[in-house]
């Protein structure tokens, strides 16, 4: 292995079932980790040795490695021990009170893995004697009991996120209100209330990504204002948004044909919530093609 292919982060996510594996790897997921769910421990070292041949292709890696691997999972500490020479190589382990896993079970109906012709805590207690070791040789213990899935994947992303790296990703989209609104948006405003530069002769061919336009519409009363206010609304939400783990969002501009007043007032808008702490704004003109 050459200098330029060595080996990145790798995170080993394990622990009780029920205790929310499959949110924390979605969190990982979420932050561009590569993430390989129920696999054997065995098959560790391949999955590490393919991402090595990707030459950087596959820079972080969480594989998910719990109980139902069956009699492979007993090997996990001894594999992980050998895995970490030369690697960056952690291990989250999650758990949960036998009370708070006994009603998590209960509440989507599910059998535990280990349960047999017993009952969900006898399962548990099974699992708590098979997990006990990897429990003590883990580099991260997160207790869930007290956590719901939004709390438990933000604390996931607050481990495992790469300093200065986005947490939310808003997009900011100009449409024409004559095309129906955009479907799966969280927000809209619609700048119907300023004058159409569609009415204006000179302007009415170009668009809002143009300097006539955009000076035009910046121009009438309360545009300014209002982007202002608009974006000063924004930043307590795009600020919850991440408390409560919500990757994406969109924010709709409406005008009557998402030519001109949503577009400029888009790319403004976009322009002055750049500087929301762990907000990534990317900006989108729905209809700005339409004839």
């Amino acid at each position: 292995m050459t200098e330029d292919q060595a080996p990145g982060e790798i995170l080993i996510v394990t622990g009780m079932s029920g205790a929310g594996r499959t949110t924390a790897a979605n969190a990982l997921e979420d932050l561009d980790w590569y993430v390989v769910d129920n696999l054997p421990p065995q098959m560790l070292r391949p999955l590490l040795e393919l991402s090595e041949l990707a030459a950087g292709a596959l820079p972080k890696i969480a594989a998910v490695v719990d109980v139902r691997g069956r009699d492979l999972f007993g090997d996990l500490p001894a594999i992980a021990l050998s895995l970490r020479d030369g690697r960056s190589l952690h291990m989250l382990f999650l758990d949960a009170s036998d009370d708070v896993l006994v009603r998590r079970f209960e509440a989507v109906r599910r059998p535990h893995p280990l349960q047999g012709d017993g009952t969900i805590l006898d399962g548990i207690r099974r699992e708590r004697e098979r997990v006990a070791v990897i429990r003590e040789s883990a580099d991260v213990i997160i207790d869930t009991s007290s956590l719901n899935i939004h709390q438990l994947a933000t604390r996931v992303v607050d481990m495992f996120s790469e300093e200065g790296q986005a947490r939310h990703t808003v997009t900011v989209m100009s449409f024409g209100f004559k095309y129906g609104l955009p479907t799966d948006v969280d927000l809209v405003a619609d700048m119907r209330f300023l004058p159409n530069p569609f009415w204006i002769p000179e302007l009415k061919g170009r668009t809002g990504e143009e300097a006539p336009v955009r000076d035009f519409v910046l121009a009438q009363p309360g545009a300014l204002e209002f982007i202002d206010a608009y974006a000063h609304a924004l930043r307590p939400v795009l600020e919850g948004y991440q408390r409560e783990n919500k990757r994406h969002s969109v924010v709709a501009v409406g005008c009557t044909g998402g030519k001109h007043r949503s577009v400029v007032t888009a790319i403004e808008l976009a322009g002055r919530l750049a500087d929301v702490p762990g907000v990534a704004v990317r900006v989108k003109h729905r209809d700005l093609g339409r004839e």
